[in-house]
């Protein structure tokens, strides 16, 4: 964890220093992981314009007048990301209005759009920066229906309006236990419940001109939700799905598998015992690697092995903090997942 922490206090100096005063800046004598064709280099430079990287190398010519910040022993390497918060949607959980996470009517599920809701001048952002977090998954939280709405790719930038990188990013939903509750007490029930959404977005998405014609049977949603599962079901913005027993995993794989949805398996505190289902199936899984407590019944498999199992399986891990608070804490997570077993370079990418 040390070697980690020189890292980013290296980092996060040029990033913040570069930006503000768009100057060009030379980090050198690092080791630089590049998370790309370059690979890792050793005694490397770095080399930024106006907070953009320029180049990086072993030996890279350092312009004249660039500020130069010696990082001989330390490591340097790209911004974190957070693939599941709330960023930007809560400054005080206690005080309602700075709390948009949640819609509490069911008017609208599918069709709410994290977006509108999102502050990119929330005081949470430079406090995140700080720890290496440069960009962050933000998705509503379910409301009284299974379906919460669509997340969004940010980055934590509190100048300008380049914040949003894609919005519409994943599909939210939940399923077991807290689907269960939303639906009377019944996983099938839920399952159900999401099965009828999805096949009256197929029927709406080839029959638009009866519906408009009011020719067509009622939808359980609306038309905007409907019109928001288009590309779900289409295949081209996938279905996250929070669940955490394999049993419940397992549902959603079939799910998944009968409607040709892309998904992804947010929580998956016993997805490592799945993990060959999962890796088949090509579902990544974005998953806490601090979570090792049965805090309930579906999560009585939980493991601190959790990333290292599902990594050595094939599976597709990213890390997550589901939350708006703790996400300075994402270092310490992925820390944690090399203690217990994942690669160093897994953890990082």
């Amino acid at each position: 964890m040390n070697r980690r922490m020189t890292a980013w206090v290296s980092a996060m100096v040029f990033l913040t220093c570069a930006a503000a005063q768009a100057e060009t800046v030379a980090i050198t004598g690092a080791r630089i992981h590049t998370m790309g064709p370059a690979g890792t280099i050793e005694g490397g430079t770095l080399l930024l314009d106006d907070g953009k990287v320029s180049a990086v190398g072993k030996d890279v010519t350092i312009p004249a007048g660039a500020r130069r910040i010696e990082a001989t022993g330390k490591v340097v390497t790209p911004g974190l990301l957070d693939s599941l918060t709330t960023l930007g949607l809560v400054e005080v959980g206690a005080v309602e209005g700075s709390n948009d996470t949640t819609a509490t009517e069911d008017r609208f599920t599918a069709a709410l759009d994290v977006v509108d809701g999102i502050n990119p001048r929330s005081i949470l952002f430079p406090i995140t920066r700080i720890e290496g977090v440069t960009r962050a998954v933000v998705v509503p939280r379910p409301g009284p229906g299974l379906l919460a709405g669509r997340g969004a790719l940010i980055h934590l930038r509190t100048e300008g309006s380049g914040w949003l990188i894609k919005s519409s990013l994943a599909m939210v939903a939940v399923l077991g236990e807290a689907g269960a509750q939303r639906v009377g007490g019944s996983r099938a029930a839920a399952l159900l419940e999401l099965r009828e959404a999805f096949q009256d977005a197929v029927d709406y998405g080839a029959n638009r001109a009866a519906f408009d014609r009011g020719d067509r049977r009622p939808y359980a949603l609306s038309r905007l939700d409907l019109e928001a599962l288009q590309p779900v079901v289409q295949g081209e913005t996938p279905l996250l799905v929070a669940v955490d027993r394999a049993s419940d995993i397992e549902a959603a794989l079939r799910l998944a598998r009968d409607f040709r949805l892309k998904l992804i398996v947010a929580g998956g505190g016993e997805a490592w015992m799945v993990a060959p289902a999962l890796a088949a199936a090509g579902v990544p899984v974005l998953l806490d690697p601090l979570a090792n407590l049965p805090a309930s019944f579906e999560t009585l498999g939980a493991t601190l092995e959790s990333a290292a199992r599902l990594h050595q399986a094939g599976v597709t891990v990213a890390f997550m903090t589901n939350d708006a608070h703790s996400v300075r804490n994402l270092r310490q997570a992925a820390g944690n997942a090399v203690t217990y077993g994942m690669p160093w370079d897994a953890a990082l990418a």
